[in-house]
């Protein structure tokens, strides 16, 4: 791939909605060209309940999935780097649980999906069309207060939250959000997956004022099979869609000094 050279955000069979072997995608990824592979499935949640998360790793399952990665990452270091990562959300209740949880397998770094707000327990979905003010500044907040925890790589899809109401109210907040999150560091992602399929994201009225503040953005493949990942014209349109709109892309970010701060 001529516009990409590494991806952070790839899922496996064990969330329960992709497909395909660990291997093949480090094999494609190698095909591709890419120098960077990493894999961050959903990960697995420890709540304070009873509650359970259908579209994640299991905690039964954990262990394997880092230990397949880290065996493919022995077996292909002379073709490519690859990463063991998770797609993690910041739900403030239990994230500690989760951290001392998770910190006890080789993981290599994390990014933030944040698909609920504050906690999956109540359903408050950010995939869910609200023309609610209340639900997008909750979603800004919580991403925001994750973004500081210092402890995220980047965050995946940051305009997934569907907010169907007034545009010059969104057009403000976002602003807002947009200027806290830039003080933060933590680069937001251009999702592949959202653009491919057509999905309220990526949204432009949100890609527009990051190009306005100077935000600067990863692109990420959210692979649910292989054949994504050799699937370069998506990566060209997501290329496109932030020249459009004045967005820098970041070709490789510096995960083995990030990982220090797990």
């Amino acid at each position: 791939m001529k516009n990409m050279t590494a991806n952070y955000h790839s899922h496996t069979y064990r969330c329960g909605h992709a497909g395909g072997k660990d291997r093949e995608y480090v094999e494609n990824a190698v095909k591709a060209g890419l120098k960077v592979f990493g894999f961050s499935d959903h990960s697995p949640m420890i709540f304070n309940s009873d509650y359970y998360s259908s579209f994640r790793i299991k905690l039964c399952d954990t262990e394997g999935y880092f230990s397949s990665v880290i065996s493919l990452r022995e077996e292909f270091k002379d073709s490519i780097t690859i990463y063991a990562g998770v797609e993690a959300e910041y739900y403030p209740e239990c994230f500690g649980a989760f951290l001392d949880y998770i910190k006890q397998f080789p993981i290599d770094y994390m990014i933030l999906g944040q698909h609920f707000i504050f906690r999956e327990e109540d359903g408050v979905t950010a995939f869910r069309p609200t023309e609610n003010v209340k639900t997008l500044e909750n979603y800004y907040e919580n991403v925001l207060t994750a973004a500081k925890t210092g402890k995220f790589l980047y965050i995946a899809h940051p305009d997934v939250i569907n907010f169907t109401g007034d545009n010059d109210v969104f057009r403000s907040l976002t602003r807002d959000f947009l200027k806290d999150i830039k003080k933060t560091g933590v680069p937001l992602e251009i999702n592949r997956l959202g653009l491919y399929e057509g999905r309220h994201y990526p949204r432009e009225a949100f890609w527009s004022l990051c190009g306005e503040e100077g935000i600067k953005a990863v692109i990420g493949l959210d692979a649910h099979s292989p054949a994504v990942i050799l699937d370069e014209d998506s990566v060209d349109r997501c290329v496109l869609f932030a020249e459009k709109n004045g967005v820098e892309i970041i070709k490789e970010l510096d995960v083995r000094s990030y990982s220090a701060k797990l």
